[in-house]
């Protein structure tokens, strides 16, 4: 049977010197007895499963709205990819996979429904009103917002995962932050998945895209990396059916850069010679870097996804509609913040309506947020 310190010994055992280990957390806001069989981080993992943030996320759009159709990835089904990638890069690396995975599973929870529109639009509601960005949302989530416990407000998370939750940077999060100010870089895990979430939105948005039909496969040999992956895939399996053949480039380019960042980030770790977490937090930039050659053919497929998908005619069309409808459900909150939900009500008072109300449209889900602007304003529909 193994319990807790025999799980720390093996950490010690097989961990890389620049792993977050658990026995070095820096603990909880709340301190807590550990669990004689599971880690801290496995405990904030276990956590966040089981939050209703979390459950919520099947229903939050992607790129796709959710009532679009059933095939398309939502939050849900992106953030179990973005964790199967990020685990399979922090095991090559000695890394910390329980940490990673927590980290991983909790990125998104502070998405609002209708993807990054939703977000856009509560950040032009809340000017003035102490602002909205996703990563702070998710740590306010975590922090206060899930109530589970009957000791304190939120998850009571180890500090590392809060860290990685709100320091989670890509090309739409610039997080600003005061509380974990100190350290120039997060934990080699939380780089770890930033990475990861940039290759699994990038390649299957690219795979929505070609399925929905917004994308023309013809186009994509536009990308050169999609042209050298077919090149191998079509050498190797000559007579593919065109379906068969999409999911293979895909997963041929996630390997491709999967494998690139780490063996890139392995010499980049040698060459400065990273032994020690302190080490990997006084760096002034990420460690995880591509390829320059594989950057610059990553940064072609991120323009042509914007110019082919993110900028289609439909897609611009339904960012538009769910900005109609979160500005309607906002300001007819505010006007009115009986309308809400009884534990929502009760915190205007010390909150103040705007907070609030935008704490209770971001947890929506995609669903829930088209329902609710039918039950307030169509005049047949039932509340």
């Amino acid at each position: 049977m193994l319990e807790r310190k025999d799980f720390q010994r093996l950490e010690d055992a097989l961990l890389a010197d620049y792993a977050m280990k658990s026995r070095d957390s820096k603990g909880r806001v709340h301190p807590e007895p550990e669990h004689r069989y599971r880690l801290s981080f496995q405990r904030d993992r276990d956590r966040i499963i089981h939050s209703t943030a979390f459950r919520r996320l099947e229903y939050k759009t992607q790129v796709f709205v959710n009532y679009e159709g059933d095939y398309y990835r939502t939050r849900l089904t992106h953030t179990l990819e973005v964790a199967q990638i990020a685990r399979s890069i922090a095991r090559a690396l000695r890394l910390n996979e329980d940490l990673v995975e927590a980290v991983s599973l909790a990125h998104d929870l502070g998405h609002t429904p209708f993807g990054h529109a939703g977000e856009e639009t509560l950040r032009k509601l809340m000017k003035g009103y102490g602002g909205f960005e996703h990563n702070r949302q998710g740590l306010r989530v975590v922090d206060w917002l899930e109530q589970r416990y009957p000791g304190f407000k939120g998850l009571n998370l180890t500090w590392e995962v809060r860290e990685g939750i709100l320091k989670h940077t890509s090309a739409y999060d610039h997080p600003q932050f005061e509380e974990f100010k100190k350290h120039k870089s997060p934990t080699l895990e939380a780089q770890v998945v930033d990475v990861a979430d940039e290759i699994a939105y990038d390649s299957h948005d690219l795979d929505d895209g070609i399925t929905s039909g917004f994308i023309d496969i013809r186009d994509a040999e536009e990308i050169e990396l999609w042209r050298q992956t077919k090149k191998q895939i079509h050498k190797k399996y000559p007579h593919l059916k065109d379906e068969i053949q999409k999911y293979q480039i895909v997963k041929f380019l996630i390997n491709l850069q999967v494998q690139d960042i780490i063996e890139q980030t392995e010499k980049k770790i040698r060459h400065l010679g990273i032994h020690s977490v302190d080490k990997v937090r006084c760096q002034p930039g990420k460690l995880l870097a591509f390829n320059p050659k594989l950057a610059k053919k990553r940064g072609q497929l991120r323009e042509f996804l914007n110019q082919k998908l993110y900028q289609h005619y439909k897609v611009v069309k339904m960012s538009d509609k769910a900005r109609r409808f979160i500005e309607k459900l906002f300001q007819c909150y505010v006007s009115n913040p009986e309308q809400l939900p009884p534990t929502s009500r009760q915190r205007v008072r010390a909150e103040g309506a705007h907070r609030v109300v935008c704490d209770y449209i971001a947890g929506m889900t995609d669903r829930y947020a088209h329902n609710e602007y039918r039950r307030l304003f169509q005049p047949y529909e039932v509340m």
